[in-house]
């Protein structure tokens, strides 16, 4: 399965929402340059980056939701994977090198709730939405990613509709 990276997002000092660059490099740490405003529950090796899908932002916008790329914290928005296909362990590979393993679905938190029109952000809780959760990954192998760039499935996760 492959699909491409539609927006990547950084905040310079933490927070949401995310804007738009053109490329990103990524290390074990994370995003150089991306701030991660509380450390407890955002980033680290296991939370490295954010993820998720333009397909979803989409389908949220037709319910009358203001999301948009980048404003419920996600670094990389992506279109053309299977997004309730992926699970902990999935590997997918970003261009040439970037290796991700997607660790575990992303809460949601009172401050992506403005991406909602109800301000109700569980709409993407994995717990009561099955596979419409943003996700979590880890850098398997660093690398550099541009809007546009190719992304491949290397690897199918557990499913997910269970929460890892």
């Amino acid at each position: 399965m492959s699909g491409r990276v539609v927006q990547l997002n950084v905040a310079a000092r933490g927070g949401v929402p995310k804007q738009a660059v053109d490329m990103i490099e990524v290390t074990f740490a994370g995003i150089l340059g991306n701030a991660v405003a509380h450390r407890r529950v955002h980033g680290g090796p296991d939370r490295a980056l954010c993820l998720y899908s333009a397909e979803h932002i989409l389908a949220l916008q037709r319910e009358g939701h203001p999301i948009r790329p980048g404003s419920t914290g996600e670094n990389v928005t992506l279109a053309g994977i299977d997004w309730a296909g992926l699970g902990p362990a999935a590997r997918l590979q970003f261009g040439a090198a970037l290796q991700l393993e997607i660790t575990s679905y992303a809460a949601p938190c009172k401050l992506i709730s403005g991406s909602f029109a109800d301000g109700d952000a569980s709409r993407i809780s994995q717990q009561k939405h099955p596979g419409w959760s943003r996700l979590y990954a880890r850098v398997l192998q660093e690398g550099t990613v541009h809007a546009g760039d190719a992304v491949r499935v290397l690897a199918a996760g557990g499913p997910a509709g269970k929460a890892g």
